[in-house]
């Protein structure tokens, strides 16, 4: 299997994506949870949208540095990133997926790009700090811009409407019907 190395900004590149493809980011990336998300509606994207990439994550930041930096359950955002994809924000970055209305948001515009829980170390490791906006919100709400060097992903909504989640979520019911009528 190929893994695919993108940098930011993103461009059409990731339009041909799949959901399931490995690739790894780097470049700019901005960290943003719901209150971020929230204030950003209000007074606007403090940095240039298009092509950006958007982690669902709240750092934990000691002076300079990025100390751990595990991906958020990025459903919480659903109803947050539509201004965002409209914006030009090509990646939304997190964990466990994202809606069917966010897939289709996404559909011909960027992808979701999921990054595993539990793995904040080494996220960090492929991080440095580059500044902060919305200060003011705290340590895991404000936005965070952080140069990232090859962090590994996994597609797992692309701009085709293709869902990894979703594919889980099936497979999943199917098993559990299997299993039921085994029973009976």
């Amino acid at each position: 299997m190929t893994c695919v190395d993108l940098s930011t900004p993103l461009g059409d590149e990731v339009l041909w994506l799949r959901a399931g493809d490995r690739v790894t980011l780097s470049g700019m990336v901005y960290t943003a949870r719901d209150e971020a998300h929230l204030r950003m509606q209000e007074q606007g994207i403090p940095f240039e949208p298009y092509g950006a990439a958007v982690y669902h994550c709240g750092p934990i930041i000691e002076g300079d540095r990025v100390v751990a930096a595990g991906p958020t359950t990025s459903a919480r955002m659903n109803s947050l990133s539509d201004f965002l994809i409209r914006r030009g924000v090509r990646a939304l970055i997190g964990k466990g997926g994202m809606s069917r209305h966010v897939a289709e948001q996404l559909r011909g515009k960027g992808v979701y790009l999921a990054f595993t829980g539990g793995c904040a170390a080494l996220a960090a490791s492929r991080m440095q700090l580059r500044g902060v906006y919305f200060e003011d919100l705290g340590m895991a709400e404000a936005v965070w811009e952080i140069s990232l060097d090859h962090l590994p992903l996994v597609v797992g909504i692309d701009a085709r409407g293709g869902d990894i989640f979703d594919d889980v979520r099936r497979d999943a019911r199917r098993r559990f019907v299997e299993m039921f009528r085994r029973k009976q």
